[in-house]
């Protein structure tokens, strides 16, 4: 903020005048503005220009906050605060809905995203997350901190902006750090209301110069005087130089002794319309906690004044605002520390955080910090997150987790089409999408949703599509982003692990490895996905050799550990149905080119049905691939990714696919495969192995007598359950 570079810490003869003249003007301007405890007594000076207009400079702030208090939805008491997530409109009236509910649209009557209105206020854009919506609007109105956990892409750093809208803004203050001429290492800190910090610094830039103008005019008259008797009187032309060198230089020093009377502005909220957002994700000790720059010259009055060197954290900027960290448990221990005693106190000091530094002798009295506290993650940030400081949060405000998936209705569907114009207008340089356009989005909404009659709400993914198609009909100059842009995109945006996936099966195609027709012994197509969005064929056999000891399980393919304990269960199946005696057999179980290992449970029925074939030696059928849970039971459980699994098999040239029947209202393939591939749902293994085992006398008399193991198992239906993680 200030000018000067090197200054001194003590005051000239001019500059102490000063001072005494202006610390009444601030006794009279702390009946306004309270000072924090202690921190007037020597307080530096502030020009008479700002003490005299006191009231003027400070009045703008208090009318505009009166002023807006009326019409400002952000106001506390104005209900408009409670009507979140608005209808959507169409150019300023009530948008047009049809009665068919089956509209992709929700019956929006439009021709491009360019009719849909898209709200100013933020909160009004989020899609879904009512509850999330609800809990942030509560806590802006009694300012209290909020925990969100859930996926990435959900609207957590969305609704964590729009909380600062909601607050109100009159309460804004400006921060100073002023010289303490008492003890340099302890700067004074003074907060003003926002707008004036920035008049105070001014007068006080002005008035040092006017100081140090009317110094630089004495010195060339001392140095005149000076030349004028060396030449006339002493005749000495470099005595007169030495003299006015050591006269020039003393000047000088008293300049820079002016210049640190100039305060620091810490915070400056001047221009702010709506309260403080400050996101401290990933930010080192410094940047959340303030610092104190390092000064390599720290003597011989050639050093920059402590107060000088401060620089605010982001705690300190987010005073009276919001402070949003996403991934808590990213910051260390200590931080989260400090952090917690800011939260508490309402106050934190800030020093050099290298203790290497100069500034680690520079500490600062208290600088406010009554912010709002918005910590996001996913459930892994809730494991290394501070104990306490998650204590506060909860205790003194509210936890939220948010929805992956939101029902599909008319109204949802009409909000997803408003948040593709949403999308178009903040990039600014996407054409608007038309109809079709939209309704291959809300399509995709359904797809990634993963569930029957959802919609997906990690839209930042979806927002990815949406700014991919429209670079897409940006590029050829179109007016607006058609449906063939969306397809071409969705082929475009493929994710890394679906990319991946895909050179899996190119690849296994060219070595044979996979394999789609026939039948063989103990060898079954099993079905993974990879990441969220990617679908994948894994082989798994089996085979039962005699034991040296006794028999045990052995799986290979880096089996994590819910897939281990997905063997076990089997094995208890396999012991139930068996004739024969195994407790003298090795069960050996390979999941073929598992290069990622295996997570979950859904490749029990995969390798059930592979274990079975080669302890009865009858094969399976090739031209069909399986997932699904088991129960010890021997119950098809539903499990997660089944439409991706389902596409993956498709592109691998298998002609079935067998599925839990508790998932079959899951699928959502694209229309491409669905005359590629046959959906055979499943609730029990006996049902599995009728469709997958080859060779009628063998597999007739194997599911019999499974049946007749398994009693009324097969009586029971299986509900919809739980997706697996895999």
């Amino acid at each position: 903020m200030n000018e000067h570079t090197d200054t001194d810490d003590v005051p000239d003869e001019d500059g102490a005048a000063a001072d005494s003249e202006s610390e009444r003007a601030v006794d009279d301007e702390a009946e306004e503005s309270p000072p924090r405890t202690g921190r007037d007594e020597t307080v530096e000076s502030t020009a008479d220009e700002v003490e005299t207009g006191e009231e003027t400079a400070a009045d703008p702030t208090a009318d505009a906050a009166d002023g807006d208090a009326e019409s400002d939805p952000r106001s506390d008491g104005d209900d408009s605060v409670t009507d979140l997530g608005s209808d959507v409109t169409v150019e300023g009236e009530e948008a047009t809905v049809a009665e068919d509910d089956e509209n992709l649209l929700g019956g929006l009557d439009v021709e491009t995203t360019e009719e849909i209105e898209v709200p100013d206020r933020l909160v009004d854009q989020v899609i879904g997350q009512d509850h999330a919506r609800d809990i942030v609007k509560k806590a802006a109105k009694q300012r209290r901190h909020v925990m969100m956990i859930g996926s990435p892409g959900t609207g957590k750093s969305m609704l964590a902006k729009a909380m600062s809208q909601l607050l109100p803004k009159e309460d804004l203050q400006d921060v100073l750090v002023y010289h303490n001429p008492d003890d340099g290492n302890e700067p004074k800190v003074r907060t003003v209301p926002a707008g004036k910090g920035e008049q105070i610094v001014d007068a006080h830039k002005e008035e040092a110069r006017k100081r140090n103008q009317m110094r630089s005019f004495l010195m060339w008259i001392i140095i005149i005087a000076i030349f004028g008797y060396a030449l006339f009187f002493a005749r000495s032309i470099l005595l007169g130089i030495l003299a006015a060198g050591i006269v020039f230089l003393v000047f000088r020093y008293m300049n820079r002794g002016s210049d640190a009377m100039i305060p620091n502005l810490l915070v400056n909220n001047a221009n702010q319309q709506i309260a403080p957002f400050e996101d401290a994700t990933g930010a080192h000790a410094g940047a959340l906690l303030g610092d104190v720059r390092h000064d390599p010259f720290q003597s011989g009055g050639m050093e920059t004044p402590s107060h000088d060197r401060v620089e605010a954290g982001a705690i300190h900027k987010a005073n009276k605002g919001v402070l949003f960290i996403d991934e808590m448990n990213t910051l260390d221990i200590r931080s989260q520390q400090k952090l917690m005693t800011a939260i508490q106190e309402g106050e934190f000091s800030i020093t050099g955080q290298s203790e290497r530094s100069s500034g680690a002798m520079v500490q600062t009295e208290p600088v406010p910090t009554d912010f709002i506290m918005v910590a996001a993650g996913n459930l892994d940030a809730m494991e290394n997150m501070h104990p306490a400081l998650r204590s506060r949060i909860k205790g003194y405000g509210y936890e939220v987790y948010m929805d992956d998936t939101i029902e599909d209705e008319p109204e949802m569907r009409r909000k997803y089409a408003r948040f593709v114009a949403q999308e178009v207008e903040k990039d600014g340089r996407l054409p608007h999408f038309t109809q079709e356009a939209v309704e291959e989005i809300i399509l995709e909404a359904r797809r990634r949703a993963g569930r029957k009659g959802h919609l997906t709400l990690k839209l930042r993914d979806l927002g990815g599509l949406v700014r991919v198609a429209g670079d897409i009909a940006r590029a050829e100059d179109k007016d607006f982003t058609e449906r063939g842009d969306v397809l071409q995109a969705k082929r475009r945006s493929r994710s890394i692990e679906q990319q991946l996936a895909d050179n899996y099966i190119e690849r296994r195609k060219d070595y044979e490895l996979t394999v789609n027709k026939g039948s063989v012994v103990g060898r079954v197509n099993g079905l993974a996905v990879m990441g969220e969005d990617s679908g994948i064929v894994m082989p798994v056999m089996a085979e039962v050799t005699p034991s040296q000891g006794p028999g045990e399980v052995i799986a290979t393919g880096k089996l994590q550990e819910i897939a281990e304990e997905a063997v076990q269960n089997v094995s208890a199946i396999i012991k139930k149905f068996s004739d024969e005696d195994i407790s003298q057999k090795d069960i050996h179980i390979q999941f073929v080119q598992s290069y990622e290992g295996v997570e979950g449970d859904s490749a029990s029925v995969t390798v059930a049905t592979a274990v079975i074939s080669a302890l009865e030696d009858i094969p399976i059928e090739q031209d069909v691939a399986m997932t699904g849970s088991l129960s010890v039971r021997g119950d098809v459980l539903p499990v997660g990714g089944v439409t991706h699994k389902i596409e993956a098999a498709a592109k691998s040239g298998i002609d079935r696919v067998i599925i839990p029947a508790a998932n079959e209202q899951d699928v959502m393939i694209e229309d491409e495969y669905k005359d590629q591939i046959e959906i055979i749902p499943v609730q029990h293994l006996s049902e599995v192995l009728e469709v997958a085992l080859a060779g009628e006398p063998e597999k007739d008399s194997l599911v019999d007598r499974l049946r007749s193991i398994t009693g009324q198992a097969l009586d029971r239906q299986v509900g919809p359950g739980s997706p697996s993680p895999q």
